[in-house]
């Protein structure tokens, strides 16, 4: 799936299954929620915090879909085309750090 036919995807269910999209202000709390449920997963499984047994069965993969989805309900929302807008950002990112990670005592 392409990132335009996820936006296409996004914006159908909305409109059918989901009616349509809670405000530009509800969507960044609820991404705000969502990426607090996928720290507390990579605190605990991968950091120093100890995973409590009720957090074991939380499926990262999932919560870093729903992170997703509310970053193209909110691109959806305020005419981002995510296709367009990745490139630009990759086109500077290779720019900007052509030679800056290359050159970092710390990765190597």
């Amino acid at each position: 799936m392409t990132i335009q036919e996820a936006q296409q995807k996004v914006d159908e269910w909305i409109n059918t299954t989901g009616v349509r999209y809670f405000s530009e202000l509800t969507n960044m709390a609820i991404l705000t929620e969502e990426v607090g449920e996928v720290a507390r997963i990579m605190a605990r499984r991968y950091g120093e915090q100890s995973e409590k047994e009720s957090d074991k069965n939380k499926d990262l993969g999932d919560e870093l879909a729903d992170v997703l989805w509310v970053v193209i309900c909110l691109a959806n929302q305020t005419g981002i085309n995510l296709t367009e807008a990745f490139h630009k950002n990759l086109q500077k990112k290779t720019q900007r750090d052509k030679d800056r990670h290359k050159q970092n005592e710390k990765l190597k």
